[in-house]
């Protein structure tokens, strides 16, 4: 085998790697096979490595399967088949690494083993050999600690399943040297992929930015504002997320998430804002793990019953709204109220719909109670946001306390008669898309304070990770910044906890006006 290694010039190329490159992956397991998968499909020999024994031998084989049911389905014909498992070539030891240009490690995530590992490649390799690691939760600067040469280890954080999934995280360490992160960047680029650039912190951006969408979901159910199937629902067909919380914890493991959550609020000294749930450490005490276990927040053996969110009752439509001032993220209401053949007057006032005996406005974080009381606004019920008003195929409802049956009744015919299943939960500060969304935005926007990541490479990551149907910052800038900052000050102050503590740069964009995308891009690591 006659391969060169390839190695970064001295006058730091940031060009992908050519696909002459010997690319060997260590670990030959779900990820580690779907790795060397990748690189093998973009065109480099890959040299796979596992030190059990017969473990590449199942995860070449696992490759050849999911192979041939892409050659069935007409998605690769079988010389592209062969050519690509041929590109696939087993190591018997780390010591037939040494000629690789690029090594990527991922196997356990313990990290005197991941240490040892890059210990005795850094005494085989080539000096300028690129090293990279695919831990999801270690620090790369730790990681590299005992190397003589850390500038030249890397974080490269694939997603699973690796072959599918677009997202790639390049994480650099404190002594990362930043045309090794850009080489890796082009290089992923290169293979199909969405890479992008994170400094080494606790979960880098997607296992950090994420936390809310299962930390206010988990508090709605804690608190009683809905059920599992509810929020589920709402959160899908509101929201426009792919998945509901629940079902989504479920199918990655209650076990795996909450030890995520756990390493993200220990990294960060107990930071309030990743606290986990006391309610899915009992799951997990309980065995309830999910789909893996038969039970996790749904019941999935073979006599349980439908999971079915609470959808309300047929109610009349009205014939006439008024709609009294700007509805702000909602303004898309007043054209479909419109298209519904339901007439509109629109007059000055608060940004609200009269509607029959409700007046209905667009959650701005309080308890709809509260907002009552304190705005003089008579039986108000509030409304949850959408992602898009007019593809949601449900809206939430919460009542105040002081609201009539009758303002209920006629706040649901109103939704109804725009095609829309109603969902009404209890009254809860932001309801569920709303605080959910200005938590995503607000811990989005820290993460771009604190030089974590770019604007534009947190967006990317959240929706090519995560399949969200926005980047939190331009779902931010959709919102309103000023709007979210409202949302994110009524739960801070309805709770009184830092965990609704607002980022300085949510509310510098909000005093100056600007996007939350208006942010120059990170500055990797390089010498002053």
């Amino acid at each position: 085998m006659q391969c060169e290694p390839h190695l970064l010039s001295s006058d730091n190329d940031m060009s992908a790697l050519p696909t002459g490159t010997l690319v060997a992956v260590i670990g030959a397991g779900t990820m580690g096979a779907g790795i060397a998968r990748v690189a093998a499909r973009a065109g480099h020999l890959v040299l796979l490595y596992d030190a059990a024994e017969g473990t590449v031998e199942q995860g070449v084989a696992r490759v050849a399967e999911d192979l041939d049911r892409q050659v069935e389905r007409h998605k690769m014909d079988g010389a592209e088949r062969d050519a690509l498992l041929g590109r696939i070539r087993p190591a018997a030891g780390l010591e037939e690494l040494a000629s690789a240009g690029l090594v990527i490690e991922a196997i356990i995530e313990d990290l005197n083993v991941k240490q040892e590992v890059f210990e005795r490649l850094e005494a085989i390799c080539a000096k300028r050999t690129i090293l990279a690691t695919n831990t999801s939760s270690l620090s790369i600067t730790t990681i590299g600690a005992t190397l003589q040469h850390p500038e030249r280890l890397v974080g490269m954080h694939f997603f699973n399943p690796a072959p599918v999934m677009k997202l790639v995280e390049i994480v650099s360490g404190a002594a990362t040297d930043g045309s090794v992160a850009e080489a890796v960047h082009a290089t992923a680029a290169a293979w199909g992929k969405s890479p992008v650039h994170a400094r080494s912190s606790p979960g880098f951006i997607v296992n950090r930015v994420a936390r809310p969408f299962y930390a206010e979901s988990l508090r709605l159910l804690e608190e009683g504002a809905a059920d599992v199937a509810t929020i589920d629902a709402v959160m899908k067909e509101s929201g426009g997320f792919r998945m509901g919380p629940f079902e989504l914890m479920d199918l990655i493991g209650n076990d795996v998430n909450y030890a995520v959550t756990r390493s993200v609020y220990e990294g960060y000294y107990h930071d309030p804002r990743f606290k986990p749930s006391l309610l899915q450490q009992e799951l997990v005490a309980a065995g309830h793990l999910g789909r893996k276990s038969g039970r996790g927040f749904y019941d999935y053996s073979e006599n349980a019953g439908p999971h079915r969110p609470a959808t309300a009752e047929p109610a009349p439509g009205p014939e006439k709204v008024t709609v009294c001032g700007d509805l702000g993220a909602a303004e898309a209401l007043v054209h479909l109220i419109g298209e519904a053949g339901i007439r509109v007057v629109q007059t000055g006032g608060p940004g609200v719909i009269q509607c029959g005996a409700a007046r209905l406005a667009l959650t701005d974080g309080r308890y709809a109670t509260s907002r009552s009381a304190e705005d003089g606004l008579e039986n108000l019920v509030t409304f949850d946001l959408a992602a898009d008003y007019r593809e949601a195929a449900r809206s939430a409802l919460a009542p105040a306390d002081q609201a009539s049956a009758e303002a209920l009744r006629d706040a649901g015919g109103l939704f109804q008669a725009l095609g829309k299943r109603v969902s009404i939960i209890d009254d809860y500060p932001g309801m569920a898309v709303m605080r959910t969304v200005c938590m995503l935005v607000n811990e989005a926007a820290d993460a771009v304070n604190q030089r974590v990541c770019s604007a534009g490479d947190v967006d990317i990551a959240m929706q090519r990770g995560l399949n969200y149907p926005l980047g939190p910052l331009a779902w931010g800038d959709a919102i309103g910044v000023p709007n979210v900052l409202t949302v994110t000050e009524h739960l801070a102050s309805t709770y009184g906890e830092d965990r609704y503590r607002c980022s300085p740069l949510l509310r510098r964009k909000a005093a100056t006006g600007r996007s939350l995308s208006d942010r120059a891009p990170l500055i990797t690591n390089s010498d002053p």
